[in-house]
């Protein structure tokens, strides 16, 4: 057995964009960038392992929105009609910079990007689930879920069915997809409230990640701090964030992403080029949004001046800051086993979008990593959190400290002076949907199809992401009316349900627009007392 383990965990997600209302949407973009940039070259690396022979373990938590866009026939669609634009423009700028020692090199690379990107999705279909649900099973991953709309739950946690519904759908919409349920769950935000882990416990769950100060901080104190899960009173362990990996690959001052010799992602092609070039192939066309084609490193922070990238560079700095990675894992592992008597695990998790989007040369760095440590060294060894509980080392007994990873480790980011009217309504309307799951438990036909349908809009307006962007001051007005919307459609659904006066064409419009989950069951609200409580059936009536 190795002296310690590394658990990599990577957690995509995005808002449920989808909007076939209208040709382009701004916000369709932000999945079209991520599975450009991000989802597909960690495949295309990770499947390269493998072609290797590498031996590698990663955990990968993909939240039930970003499966289902992922799932998504008009958004498969939209995206290879996105993905051909990029491919045009990319062949412009080869032309273009022909003649250019600094540029053509680079032009070319993002062409033989886009197309590689292009030539990966035709063999899967368009159906990128294919390829995780592959990698899984040929035991490289370990495919955790999410809350299904990527829900902060301590703030939800005011109505316990609401946090049931928004877990539940979760583990059986993962369990459709990839043929077997999640052993764990990536806590939206890594956001916990004390009680949370029984409702996981119910549901199968075996354990979840926290932030570093939700298991320091527990009640007593862990033995030995975040190198070893900690044992829920519901049964779920509890696995604590590595403070010193997330300071090496996040931090702004002191991560590998700041290098100067990695590429700058604040200046695109869209802004330094005329408009009428590359307007055409903007999405939406003519409005200057990132291509992702970016001819310049960092070069050196707070300078206007840049110089161009260089990817031969950047790809050597990669393999330095891999080996220093690896090496400091080695330098914990060899310090913290003999002090516990057991091999300790260090937690890496890290949103996946870091890996080439923000930092382009993520995705090499994670190769360049995991072939490293499988030929490198001897001392650490890849895990999954599930696999070191398989392992069977006694977990000490330990109640979480509420937390969250966001800004001041609790819930500041999500419930401010920004975004605090949000959740007066948010709880009604859980109270409501739970009072006619209870006292509808066998709808049928259009009644059941409009209770299905409010609960879909409640989830989707409980999504964190709407508190988040009004606290971010960023596209705010459009996470206002998203939320407002969904709200309103519940209401209206609610409404015709208790009057019996369901539209079924109106329905029917709800139903192609908000259209995921398609075996979402509205009962999973239904009350979680054994008696229905005194103000459930004051709802009703």
């Amino acid at each position: 057995m190795a002296q310690g383990f590394l658990a990599l965990i990577l957690h995509a997600h995005l808002p449920y964009v989808r909007h076939p209302e209208h040709e382009y949407s701004l916000e369709e973009k932000w999945f079209f960038e991520a599975l450009t940039e991000c989802y597909i070259p960690l495949l295309m690396v990770m499947e390269g392992m493998r072609g290797d022979g590498v031996n590698f373990r990663l955990t990968f938590s993909l939240s039930p929105t970003l499966l289902a866009m992922m799932e998504d026939p008009v958004l498969r669609e939209r995206y290879e009609r996105y993905l051909q634009r990029l491919q045009n423009l990319a062949r412009l700028e080869v032309e273009r910079t022909k003649e250019d020692g600094a540029f053509a090199p680079l032009a070319a690379m993002y062409r033989d990007h886009f197309d590689a990107v292009a030539a990966y999705c035709r063999r899967y279909g368009g159906r990128m689930v294919g390829a995780f649900r592959k990698l899984a099973e040929e035991n490289f991953l370990e495919m955790i879920t999410c809350a299904s709309t990527h829900a902060y739950l301590p703030l939800l946690g005011l109505q316990k069915e609401a946090v049931y519904a928004q877990a539940a759908n979760a583990v059986h919409y993962h369990s459709a997809l990839f043929g077997e349920p999640p052993r764990g769950i990536w806590l939206p935000e890594c956001a916990y409230f004390q009680g949370l882990e029984h409702i996981l416990g119910e549901l199968g769950l075996q354990y979840f990640i926290m932030a570093t100060h939700g298991v320091l901080y527990a009640a007593p104190r862990p033995k030995y701090g975040v190198y070893s899960p900690i044992l829920t009173p519901g049964g779920v362990a509890a696995f604590g964030r590595d403070p010193e990996t997330s300071k090496q690959v996040w931090s702004a001052q002191e991560g590998y992403p700041g290098d100067y010799d990695y590429r700058e992602f604040y200046r695109d092609i869209a802004y330094d080029l005329p408009l009428n070039y590359v307007g055409p192939h903007l999405h939406p066309p003519g409005m200057r949004t990132d291509t992702g084609i970016k001819y310049y490193r960092i070069t050196c922070e707070g300078l206007e001046y840049k110089e161009p990238y260089d990817p031969h560079r950047a790809r050597e700095k990669a393999a330095v800051h891999a080996g220093n990675f690896m090496f400091n894992r080695e330098q914990q592992v060899k310090y913290l086993a003999p002090i516990m008597g057991r091999p300790p695990v260090i937690v890496s998790p890290y949103d996946a979008e870091l890996f080439g989007h923000w930092w382009f040369e993520g995705p090499q760095w994670l190769d360049f990593l995991c072939r490293k440590i499988a030929y490198d060294q001897q001392h650490v060894k890849l895990i999954t959190p599930g696999e070191y509980l398989d392992l069977g080392f006694p977990l000490q007994l330990a109640s979480p400290n509420p937390s969250s990873w966001g800004d001041k480790g609790h819930h500041e980011v999500w419930l401010n002076g920004t975004n605090d009217w949000i959740y007066r309504h948010l709880h009604r309307a859980a109270e409501e949907m739970t009072a006619l799951a209870t006292a509808y438990p066998d709808a049928q036909d259009l009644q059941k199809r409009a209770l299905n349908q409010a609960a879909r809009e409640l989830m989707l307006a409980q999504s964190s992401d709407w508190p988040f962007i009004m606290n971010s001051g960023t596209m705010v007005e459009y996470a206002r009316q998203r939320a407002v919307n969904h709200l309103v459609r519940f209401r209206s659904l609610l409404r015709q349900v208790r009057d019996g006066t369901i539209d079924a064409e109106w329905l029917d419009r709800l139903e192609e627009a908000d259209n995921l989950f398609p075996h979402l069951d509205y009962c999973l609200f239904q009350s979680l007392e054994t008696t229905v409580p005194r103000e459930i059936a004051a709802v009703v009536s």
